[in-house]
């Protein structure tokens, strides 16, 4: 017998397989008379607000490529986890799924670990909608005390447009807020945030001409990749650092921001302030 999967019934395949382990009863439907396990077709068609005849070409491998909105509505009618969700992307479109926002944007312990084990490297963790959510003693050292806000206010662009201390530390302060501006507006568009992030544009806008002004330029940046980032410390004078932002595994809602310093003096100097402060505290 030839079992070998083939690209075009990839999706078909999973489709069935999720199906039949979900529990008919869970979900309102009769389990009775039933032939195999799970969900019927018609049932998933059904709870996917899409026609039946539709979902059975799916599995069957006829129709041609579904679209991004059938297969989040047929992940939400298949009760898939957010990796099962992005496999379903994978193999029905050759992508993942967007980012999706989420209200939820604490961090685990691991990964606070991870930023602690960073320093003297000062390293945050931001939304899709550029609230911090995590830091390390490095970035409070060397960029804000971030705990010292209520988490409400922790948001990148309230400290680079509303702050004076961001334009006093930067070179060339406009351009950092074009580039915070632009990168902020491709995270919180492929998020699907613009509702969420519809407040504080309107605060940013009032309080901030130049905001205002930049906003309305509707000028995008990539906001990952690497740069380097030279600023004014009130302790330590000059100093660079290469910027760097990762996505966080399994948190597509979760940006890493890594500010290496750029020479290990730099390095020795910030580890030299951290370990001054802890003395004083």
């Amino acid at each position: 017998m030839n079992t070998q999967v083939t690209h075009e019934n990839q999706l078909g395949i999973y489709l069935k397989n999720r199906r039949l382990r979900l529990d008919p009863a869970a979900f309102g439907f009769s389990a009775e008379r039933r032939r195999t396990p799970g969900l019927r077709r018609e049932e998933v068609a059904q709870r996917a607000n899409i026609s039946s005849t539709w979902y059975t070409w799916l599995e069957q491998g006829r129709g041609g490529a579904p679209s991004a909105d059938v297969l989040d509505r047929i992940a939400h009618a298949l009760m898939l986890t957010d990796v099962e969700r992005e496999h379903l992307f994978l193999i029905g479109l050759g992508r993942p799924p967007d980012v999706r926002y989420q209200k939820n944007e604490g961090v685990t312990p691991r990964l606070q670990r991870v930023l602690d084990a960073l320093n003297p490297v000062p390293a945050i963790i931001r939304t899709a909608t550029w609230y911090v959510v995590a830091w390390n003693r490095a970035a409070t050292t060397m960029i804000m005390d971030y705990g010292s806000l209520p988490p409400e206010e922790r948001n990148i662009l309230r400290f680079i447009f509303l702050d004076p201390r961001p334009r006093a530390s930067q070179y060339d302060w406009e351009s950092v807020a074009r580039f915070v501006l632009g990168a902020f507006r491709v995270d919180a568009a492929r998020a699907g945030a613009a509702e969420e992030v519809e407040p504080l544009v309107e605060e940013l806008c009032r309080l901030s001409p130049e905001f205002r002004a930049m906003w309305r330029e509707n000028d995008v940046q990539g906001p990952h990749g690497e740069r380097v980032k030279h600023m004014r410390h009130p302790v330590l004078g000059p100093i660079s650092f290469e910027y760097s932002a990762f996505a966080v595994d399994g948190r597509p809602d979760l940006s890493m921001v890594v500010y290496n310093p750029a020479t290990p003096a730099d390095a020795e100097r910030i580890a030299s302030l951290m370990d001054a402060q802890s003395s004083a505290s």
